[in-house]
Parts: C-alpha cells; structure tokens; sequence
C-alpha cells in the first residue's frame, strides 16, 4: 500500500520533455512507483486530473537563512511550490563565524536576513545541524560565503588579502565543503567582499571546485561595468576550475540596455571555452538588497557599527554625496537609478515605519530635506537596519534573459515589512504570467528552470525530477489559474492556483493553504563529489 497516490496527472517531469500523463505512488518519503496505479492502494489519494504534476521547485538565491525556522513567517515558500532553497548568498550570511566575528555578522545581516537573537553555532556544521533540529517546511542547502570566511581571517579590512591569508580562506573554504556545503558564494559589491582582489577570488574557489562545488556570485557591477565584471568571474572559474553561477543576473540602466545580450553571447562563448556557467533571474523589472548599499565601497571598511560612527561626520557626508552624484568606480544606484526609484520595503523601528513603501523622493520631501541627507538621517536612525526595492530595467530585456537556456529561476526573496513582490510571486508570475499570458515560454521550459536545472546546479542526486527513487518534493497546480497576486503596492498577497505540495513525502500545502507541516531536510554536499586530485 502507498501512503498516497497521485492520479490522472499531466506528470512535467523537470527534463522539458514533454508532459505525460500518469499515476504517482508515494510511500515513506520517495516517490516509489510512476505508471498505472488504478488497481493499487493507498491511505490517501489525490486526484489531479486536468492539473500539472511537477517536482518540487528548488530557489538557487534566497535570504531565509535564519527566518526559515519560523515557519508561520516562511510558509510563503511552500506556498509558491518551493521545496528547497539555497542559503548562504551573496558572500554574507550567518557561518561560519567566531565568537569575535558573531556580533558583527548579526548586526550586518538584521535588515536582510531578519533576527532570530543569538545563533547558537559558529561552524556550518553546528549551523546545519541547528536547522535540522528546528522545524522547517522546506529543505535547506548551503553556501559557503565568502565575506564570513574573509572577516575570520582579516576581519572587515578594506584591503587586499596577503597570500598567506588566501591560503587560510581556501582552507575555511574547503572546511565548509567538507562540513556538507554545496558551493562557495560572494557578494562583489558587499562588505568585505568588494575589497578582494581577482586572485583571491581563484584561490577561494580553488577550495570549492576541489570538491565540485559551484561558485554563486553577485557579481563587481551590474550596470556601466557589467561586461567587466562578468570576464572577471569567467576567468576566475577558468583559472579555478571551479563551476560558474552568476545570481540575478540583470544589466541596470537604460544606456546599459545593449550590454545585455552581449552578456548572454559572453556566457555561451564561456560555455564553448569549457566553463560550466549557468545565471538565475527573478522575474521581475526591480531589485531589492540592503539601504546601505547605496553608498561608496570606501564607507563599508570596519563594518557597520564604523560605518554608523563615519556617517556622523558631515565632511564625510558631503564625500559620500559627491560620490553619489559623480562616482562611476563602484555600483552607484543612486547615479544609475535616481532617488525617485529606490523605495525603502522595511526597517527595524516602529518609529520610522511610515517610510516604509515610499520612495526617497516623498521620503525627503516628507522631511524637507535632500534625498541623500534624509538617507543619512534614516540609516542612523535604524542602525542600518533598511531594506530598500530599486527599479532598474525593462520587462522586455527579462524575458530574453528567461528565454535564454542557461537562466534558471531565482527569487532572490527578502523577508519584512513591505517586501519586494518577488518574495510572494516569483514562481505563480513565472507559471502564470510569462508562460500562460505572454508565452514566453513553455510550461515544459520553465519547470525545467525551476527544478531539474538548479539540481544539475547544485549536484543534488535524488531531488529535482519526477523519477522512481527520488525524494517526493511534488506540485500540482493549475497551469490554467496560476497566478502571482503580489504587486509592490501590495506585496504580502498569496498566490492561487497552486492546490497541493509535498515536501518529503508528507503534504504540506492542500488547496492552496499550508498546513503547518515542517517535513523540510538538510541536504548537505554528496561525499563521494570530493576529489583526489590537488588543485
């Protein structure tokens, strides 16, 4: 007897061959027999007639880091159909760390990660095992980031690493791997990330490709420098061997708006060189990251708490303004963008929560002051804790990234207050919008996207495919009602059309609400990956 069976299903089995329809029998957690199961038995049965059946969708850049604990706050997540998610992005997440590097960290990561109190683990290891002690509704893969591996070493020195102190991340950097996680990642334009050099991005990933891993990478400039930045990433992962994932990729700007194809001809030519790269896009024309990322990469040497104490400074405020208006060194979305498209989404006092869904413009108008002074005012006021939402493109340039076969679908979702859409729409816009109404894409092209592409990623043997032995991380929606109901004016609205998720086995979402299930596993790194030979 199964413990469930699917029926009547149109089976998308995350390889973009076209869909079959089929029974599915699932029993202890595995998907145990696909084909005709109308004889057999089972303690539950789902019907899906005129309904698609795909695997679980896997996100490859999140920030639940800490937030997926809490599963009252997280259930968003199974709720799109995400069933595993890829922590640790953008070079600055929660470990490793030290009992010196710890509160940095905390207080680095509030506005993007959020705040659970005090982390009980320093190592990946201890923070792996605190997620597979907690409660979650989804399975959880790891990252080693770069900037936690940096500060271990150099603390938030805003200079270039010795080659001694290269040679101590690598090794942090392989412990990590060792420890279960699946890849290395940075952040080239957060602190301390942005002060390494070229060469200590190869000797790092050097440590990852050891053991096949990927190297997850918000690249140096994604907007006047964005094919610069792209050759720097490239060679690193020529020079390293390492795998090559480039995360939200976007080129910003409209004078920047041919750099885009370029770009994509720019990785294909890599790929045709040898060098496995892949990219993931959100499906949407505006980003979202931490407020203080607006200014220079001078002002982040020290951390935050130095940060908050410079920015008290009026000489270096009128420095910072001069930035802003004529510095092209560094990513500039204040020059790139202006004031009037950058809205703040959430900060961490109830004092200053009226700003929250306005942009800088009304903000400081509101206050009668500038833009950039009301920032300077805003980022004390809430120790840095802001999270701000950037209009940089055109919906036109997104759909071709999507288009091309090396995008896969990334939400890039960050928890709190009035958060970029994306968070709550990501994969209904992807199912409902650009494949239903805009055809785009087909339905078989964009599961394979959001599952059996990320798995290829991130070397996850038994998830991603609807395949007898594989783990039962399962969909079933309706290709016809899918739909993202988050806007940015209105961003916490659930999607509809999605009726049942499995997460392992056990069902967790049923008729588009969760139910509470926390069936969510840690999949660490596959051992046998590590290889003999010295890189």
């Amino acid at each position: 007897m199964f413990d469930t069976i699917i029926k009547g299903g149109q089976i998308y089995d995350g390889t973009e061959n076209p869909w079959t329809k089929s029974d599915i029998g699932i029993k202890d957690g595995v998907i145990s027999k696909i084909g005709d199961l109308s004889l057999q038995e089972a303690k539950q049965v789902i019907h899906a007639e005129k309904l698609a059946v795909s695997p679980g969708f896997i996100d490859t850049h999140v920030h639940s880091d800490l937030l997926c604990i809490k599963p009252e706050i997280h259930k968003i997540k199974v709720l799109q159909g995400v069933t595993t998610e890829l922590f640790g992005q953008d070079g600055i997440s929660v470990a490793p760390v030290s009992e010196a590097t710890k509160p940095l960290w905390q207080k680095q990561l509030k506005g993007l990660n959020g705040d659970i109190g005090d982390w009980p683990w320093n190592t990946i290891e201890e923070y792996l095992q605190f997620l597979e002690d907690s409660d979650i509704a989804g399975n959880a893969t790891y990252l080693v980031p770069h900037g936690a591996v940096r500060t271990l070493v150099m603390g938030f020195e805003g200079r270039n690493a010795t080659k001694e102190e290269m040679a101590k991340m690598r090794e942090l950097v392989e412990e990590g791997m060792k420890q279960g996680a699946v890849g290395l990642s940075s952040g080239l334009v957060y602190p301390p990330n942005v002060f390494s050099c070229k060469e200590e991005l190869i000797e790092i990933c050097k440590g990852a490709a050891k053991y096949d891993g990927c190297f997850v990478v918000h690249i140096r400039n994604e907007s006047n420098r964005s094919l610069e930045a792209l050759e720097e990433v490239i060679d690193v992962a020529r020079q390293s061997g390492v795998r090559l994932h480039v995360s939200h990729f976007k080129v910003a700007g409209k004078i920047n708006r041919s750099k885009y194809e370029k770009a994509l001809d720019r990785m294909d030519e890599a790929r045709k060189e040898g060098i496995e790269v892949t990219f993931d896009q959100y499906p949407y024309t505006a980003g979202s990251t931490v407020f203080h990322a607006i200014l220079p990469p001078w002002m982040h040497s020290g951390g935050t708490a130095e940060l908050l104490e410079k920015l008290k400074d009026a000489d270096i405020q009128a420095r910072i303004k001069e930035d802003l208006r004529n510095n092209t060194d560094y990513e500039n979305w204040v020059l790139n963008c202006g004031w009037e498209n950058i809205t703040l989404t959430s900060v961490s006092t109830e004092k200053n929560r009226w700003v929250e869904g306005k942009n800088m413009v009304e903000i400081a108008n509101l206050l009668e002051v500038e833009p950039a002074d009301a920032a300077f005012k805003l980022l004390l006021e809430e120790n840095a804790g802001i999270t701000m939402l950037i209009h940089w493109g055109e919906e036109e340039v997104i759909t071709g990234g999507m288009q091309h076969p090396l995008q896969i679908v990334g939400s890039d979702g960050i928890f709190g207050g009035k958060p970029h859409p994306r968070l709550y729409g990501t994969y209904p816009r992807v199912l409902g919008y650009f494949v239903r109404e805009k055809q785009a894409l087909t339905l078989e092209q964009a599961i394979r996207k959001m599952t059996g592409a990320p798995a290829q990623l991130l070397r996850l043997k038994n998830r991603g495919l609807l395949k007898e032995g594989f783990a039962a991380d399962i969909v079933i929606f309706d290709p016809q009602t899918i739909k993202d109901n988050a806007t940015y004016e209105e961003p916490l609205q659930e999607p509809s059309g999605i009726h049942y998720v499995f997460v392992n086995g056990q069902l967790a979402v049923e008729e588009g609400k969760y139910l509470g299930v926390t069936a969510g596993q840690v999949i660490r790194r596959e051992s046998e990956y590590a290889t003999n030979v010295s890189i």
